[in-house]
């Protein structure tokens, strides 16, 4: 099918782009939305300005939308993004949806009204097994922000591998935090990887941090040739 992904560039919108290509699907575009709110309930916020060099780095078309990120109030941007979608020609949305009921029962409920099937290939996966298998793979994930107990200033801008998910293990263990971050824990940011026709180099970040949580912010990047 013709699809495109509804893109963050983080860990799982990337996974969703990798789960598309090994379908054989048409990744026409990538689709992301740019929130003005930093507290949006549905869209990624940290880094989003990096989708743009990360589409450049895949060799997908990016379709970019902006949001006010009121709550509900922001769907109506995503549907009228989603009809822009289906009038090119687009047959199916793929998410990194893992655990989050209310971000995917919202654009499924969009898809149905505008005809797109939505496809979320790691729904329910395991999440310790997803994330060794992200690693596994070859994808380099950052931390780019952080909001849980045991996730101190030191995990900005870290990169996720597997010493990283045993301490994450562990964390689970002690404080309950999601090794998948699906309860908020942590934010994320996919640099280069397997799909990567280039890959994402960092030149300039800040970090902020605000009593218990923080976010690790690019300020500039350049793709850079991968080594054969």
């Amino acid at each position: 099918m013709d699809v495109a992904v509804l893109f963050s560039g983080g860990k799982d919108s990337t996974m969703a782009v990798w789960a598309a290509l090994e379908a054989k699907e048409d990744v026409k575009y990538l689709l992301s939305v740019k929130s003005r709110n930093d507290e949006s309930y549905m869209f990624h916020v940290p880094n989003i300005h990096i989708t743009d060099l990360l589409a450049q780095a895949l060799e997908i078309p990016l379709m970019s939308v902006e949001t006010d990120g009121i709550k509900e109030e922001e769907l109506k941007d995503l549907k009228a993004a989603f009809q822009d979608l289906k009038d090119l020609g687009v047959e199916a949305i793929y998410t990194g949806a893992l655990y989050s009921v209310y971000q995917k029962s919202r654009i499924e409920k969009l898809g149905d009204e505008v005809g797109l099937k939505i496809i979320s290939p790691f729904w329910h996966v395991d999440e310790l097994e997803y994330m060794r298998k992200i690693v596994s793979l070859g994808f380099k994930i950052i931390i780019s922000g952080v909001a849980a107990w045991g996730l101190d200033e030191s995990w900005l801008g870290r990169a996720i591998d597997d010493e990283c998910i045993d301490e994450l293990v562990r964390l689970n263990e002690k404080y309950h935090v999601d090794i998948a971050f699906e309860g908020g824990e942590a934010e994320t940011l996919a640099i280069d990887g397997p799909i990567f026709k280039k890959k994402i180099k960092i030149l300039e970040y800040k970090k902020e941090w605000h009593l218990d949580s923080g976010v690790y912010i690019i300020e500039d990047a350049i793709l850079e040739n991968k080594k054969l």
